[in-house]
């Protein structure tokens, strides 16, 4: 399977003034040449084949959306080569604009007054599309998602769930060879995500289009995702399957208890109680749970130390879950 994107070595970096505080730093900054280099992307490898669905993961400020941009044209990297479909993004623009689509957070490349149909004949337009493949692009929208209710919706009248899953058909409805997804189902209700998965999955499947995916919502990891890619401060920290990095992690176990009482402060007196076992303690309204790493504690003996303590109305154990895995990651890196 041949390679659709290609990154190699890639490297970005900023110029950053060094600000002063209050109003003569204020003024002071506007003749400084104080700068320091801020290196945003490290040294970044890896590639893409047609087809795949590679989820790009990391915290705020990793460096995912300067990648992003970079595979997209927007930015030009500071060293390294990057190829997306045989092109130099940021050297050919126009022809790379042509080849992939780009749904980015909440900024819509619908026109706001119009209902979608009227959206979608403009970019018809704009990307010169055949009349024959657009019937049959939006033949295939409607086969894979109700959208006859949003097509003669102004977009300003849509909800934000609704938003998105336009602005998702919009940027497959030239077809284009690559899709960037950042964050596409942030802030939608369960409903709503589920289907967005189910159609990103869909048209993927259907027209074997790679998507690259950037989002924390380890939902629409394991919906979706083959692949994970994951990057802290700049540094590419992983790159392979999910189910090899939860092998990885195999050693892990989650222990989730219902206790009596208030959830909340048996949790956090848990979390002193247990420290000697180097176990990870969160909770929710309903479950505490404990992630222990039986390469150091055992989980019975573990439960065992709760149950001097606590009394237990319920508890279940489960494997180590994706969300869990990317913050061990995030917290301990991988070597």
């Amino acid at each position: 399977m041949s390679n659709i994107i290609e990154i190699k070595d890639v490297t970005k970096e900023f110029k950053v003034l060094n600000r002063h505080e209050g109003l003569k730093g204020s003024i002071k900054d506007l003749f400084s040449r104080d700068y320091k280099t801020v290196r945003v992307v490290d040294n970044i490898s890896m590639n893409v084949a047609q087809g795949e669905i590679v989820g790009y993961l990391g915290p705020n400020g990793a460096g995912k959306s300067t990648t992003i941009k970079m595979m997209t044209g927007v930015l030009e990297p500071t060293s390294g080569e990057i190829l997306v479909n045989g092109n130099v993004p940021y050297k050919d623009r126009t022809k790379n604009a042509q080849e992939i689509g780009v749904v980015f957070g909440q900024r819509s490349q619908l026109w706001w007054s119009l209902p979608l149909i009227e959206s979608l004949k403009l970019l018809r337009d704009i990307y010169q599309i055949d009349n024959s493949d657009y019937d049959n692009m939006i033949s295939l929208y409607k086969s894979l998602v109700d959208i006859e209710e949003l097509l003669h919706k102004p977009v300003r009248q849509m909800s934000l769930g609704q938003r998105t899953l336009s602005d998702i058909l919009a940027a497959f409805l030239h077809n284009p060879k690559i899709v960037f997804l950042d964050e596409p189902t942030i802030g939608l209700d369960v409903s709503m995500k589920s289907r967005i998965r189910t159609l990103i999955h869909a048209l993927n499947k259907e027209k074997n289009t790679t998507v690259i995916l950037t989002t924390h919502d380890m939902g629409d990891v394991d919906a979706l995702c083959q692949r994970i890619v994951i990057i802290d401060k700049g540094k590419m920290l992983y790159d392979n399957d999910i189910e090899h990095l939860k092998r990885f992690f195999g050693a892990y176990r989650t222990l989730k208890i219902r206790p009596d009482g208030d959830i909340k402060k048996q949790s956090q007196s848990l979390e002193s109680e247990l420290e000697r076992y180097s176990v990870s303690v969160s909770a929710d309204d309903e479950w505490i749970a404990i992630l222990v790493n039986e390469e150091k504690a055992n989980v019975m003996e573990v439960l065992g130390a709760i149950q001097k303590t606590h009394e237990i109305r319920d508890m279940k154990l489960e494997e180590i879950s994706t969300e869990e895995v990317i913050k061990k990651i995030y917290e301990e890196g991988v070597e």
